[in-house]
């Protein structure tokens, strides 16, 4: 299989293509024909397909029950040549990219699509196109793509990086084909154990349909306040407070819980109940899960670190409690997959310090290995240590756990440095791989954890992530996120790289089993039971493979946790 192809759909479900040479120019006449199906389907031995947008084609083939086996994803490739030529957020359409060939007005992208709750036509619908462009426009484009890759600080890491996103793409599409397996009674039983029945609720609620859980919990909560109370709402909660004697900034838990007050425990209750409830109750449940499956619309490379979510649906924060409502089909099972200490792990490889990568060239706990040889043996110590340098935590116990990481590990803790210093003096910072992060840009202030300061109080960040236009005003923040950034974007290309070798692997061995989730550094793949094995082992493969790809030959392993369960909330 050597050969590459591009591809265009047309009216009517038809397909215009030609053959590819080394150049990224056509090494063939252009054919038309009637069915873009019937056309790919015809040509077994096309090693890559090049087309303008995986979401265009690649539905339409799924539905046909026809899979690729690699494909160009030209508009995510020039996501992806825009962020590396500091350029990020110019439009990334094939029409935007044509237009810039020739200093022509360009066309602004079209607005993204709006999820479409439970919608299982949405799945085979292509993407909509703000601006057709002609065949061989975009085939033009796809030429100078090759000639800008080669441009590239490091061209092979680029390379490798838009074939590695364009795997994702696949896989991504794929997943939601096939759906994360749901129990929708099991769902339903569990709403009524933790929240009670749904009534129509009167005063502060009326009409709505609320649980009589929640219900109660609002009535103690006033009751302690002296006064009615909206907990749902939180600044009627810090007011509350404040009328009773206390100040607090929100009303996250930890702060919470260092509040004597006889109000504080039935709130954190409440607010956990609550947040089941409005991101997966009862409505979310009728919205979303349909025919026993899960479908949330997975978006590769969603943030400006390549880290992966959804489009609607929240299935990247599904809570442990809800997870029993994943279970596996008669005679199949889950076989769940955490990646051990994956950005540790990252930087050994991507600092290419020596101590660090001996630490973490064994599948042995990489925390306990490191506190054998800088900590004194003691674990946590030596993980806060570790994570502190990649989060930037530079104050108080901070500041001496780096200076003996920086003694034991100089390479290592040096990266990281060298990324803070580029943010703040507002520099392109980049991953392993090329994925390049923006400089600094627009004015949003963070506070002394590295949290904008004008996040939601009840939306907080729960990975460390920020977006583009958190960049910094305030310098030391910005270092503190392209710190992060080196690493955590370097384990999304590791992450985009294992998913491509499993889904790779799977396939050769002919196997029935199916990639169904995927969410930072965990995996999930359903199976018949008997298959389970072969996929561990896939699994344990893939993620060392990806590691000698990603950052090329060093002793650095990245071994998985797997459990093999029926229903997902064992697995933890």
């Amino acid at each position: 299989m050597t050969e590459r192809w591009a591809i265009a759909a047309t009216e009517a479900g038809g397909a215009e293509l030609a053959p590819l040479g080394d150049d990224g120019l056509p090494a063939g006449p252009v054919r038309q024909e009637r069915d873009l199906v019937a056309a790919v389907r015809a040509r077994p031995d096309v090693s890559r397909w090049v087309w303008r947008s995986t979401a265009e084609i690649y539905p339409a083939l799924l539905a046909a029950g026809v899979r690729v086996n690699r494909c160009y994803d030209i508009e995510d490739a020039e996501l992806l040549l825009l962020g590396h030529e500091g350029r990020l957020g110019e439009p990334r359409s094939a029409a935007a990219a044509w237009a810039r060939l020739h200093n022509a007005p360009v066309p602004a992208d079209p607005p993204p699509r709006a999820a479409s709750p439970g919608a299982q036509d949405s799945l085979f619908e292509p993407s909509p196109v703000s601006t057709p462009l002609p065949f061989e426009a975009l085939l033009e484009v796809y030429a100078d793509q090759q000639r800008r890759h080669e441009a590239a600080e490091h061209p092979g890491r680029m390379r490798l990086l838009t074939a590695a996103e364009s795997a994702g793409l696949l896989v991504a599409a794929e997943m939601n084909v096939a759906g994360l397996p749901w129990r929708a009674d099991v769902h339903h039983a569990l709403l009524t154990e933790l929240l009670g029945e749904r009534y129509a609720g009167g005063g502060r609620n009326a009409g709505a349909a609320e649980p009589r859980r929640l219900a109660e919990l609002a009535d103690e909560i006033s009751a302690a306040f002296g006064r009615r109370v909206r907990p749902d709402l939180p600044n009627d909660v810090i007011k509350a407070f404040a009328q009773a004697g206390i100040r607090i900034k929100s009303t996250r838990r930890w702060e919470l819980e260092e509040i004597d007050h006889p109000a504080v425990r039935p709130l954190v209750e409440y607010k956990k109940l609550y947040r089941i409830w409005t991101a997966h109750g009862w409505s979310w449940l009728q919205d979303w899960v349909r025919d026993g499956r899960f479908r949330p619309e997975y978006t590769p490379g969603g943030t400006v670190s390549g880290r992966w979510t959804t489009n609607g649906g929240g299935a990247l924060q599904i809570p442990k409690i809800i997870r029993r409502a994943v279970v596996a089909d008669p005679g199949w099972r889950l076989v769940v997959a955490d990646a051990d200490q994956m950005e540790p792990r990252v930087l050994a490889a991507i600092s290419r310090d020596r101590g660090l990568m001996e630490v973490a060239g064994s599948h042995e706990d990489l925390y306990t290995r490191l506190s054998d040889r800088a900590f004194s043996g003691d674990r946590d110590h030596a993980k806060i240590a570790l994570l502190g340098a990649v989060y930037g935590q530079t104050s108080g116990d901070g500041l001496k756990n780096l200076a003996a990481l920086r003694r034991r590990f100089p390479a290592a803790v040096a990266y990281v440095d060298d990324a803070a210093k580029a943010g703040e003096e507002g520099r392109l910072v980049r991953t392993w791989l090329g994925r390049t992060s923006p400089p600094a840009a627009g004015a949003g202030d963070f506070d002394e954890a590295g949290i904008p300061q004008d996040a939601p109080a009840e939306s907080p960040s729960q990975d460390g992530e920020f977006t583009p236009g958190y960049a910094s005003s305030n310098t030391r923040a910005r270092g503190r996120f392209t710190r992060n950034f080196v690493v955590q974007g370097s384990a999304a290309d590791w992450a985009l790289l294992m998913l491509a070798a499993l889904r790779q692997s799977i396939a050769a061995a002919g196997l029935r089993a199916e990639l169904v989730f995927f969410q930072h550094d965990e995996v999930i793949v359903h199976c018949p039971q008997e298959e389970a094995e072969k996929v561990t082992a896939a699994i344990r493969a893939a993620g060392d493979l990806a590691g000698r790809i990603t950052f090329g030959e060093t002793p650095v392993r990245f071994p998985f946790t797997v459990a093999v369960v029926e229903c997902y909330a064992d697995a933890k």
